[in-house]
């Protein structure tokens, strides 16, 4: 689980940075928008996949003490 977790944080890392090649490129079309529209879906992936892990005990969150 926690692998997937990795991947989708490094996909959403790479998603960012192709929208900022974009915009610093000058173009600020459908590409800029495909790229940026893909993080959101990205990190909504990641945060219903923390979600339902933590649900169905999965992963279980560190406490601080």
């Amino acid at each position: 689980m926690q692998a997937v977790v990795a991947l989708l944080m490094i996909a959403i890392l790479f998603s960012l940075l192709k929208a900022m090649m974009h915009m610093g490129q000058g173009d600020r079309d459908s590409r800029m928008v495909k790229a940026l529209s893909a993080r959101i879906v990205l990190s909504m992936a990641l945060f219903g996949l923390l979600y339902l892990s933590q649900h169905f005990g999965w992963m279980h969150a560190h406490t601080a003490r």
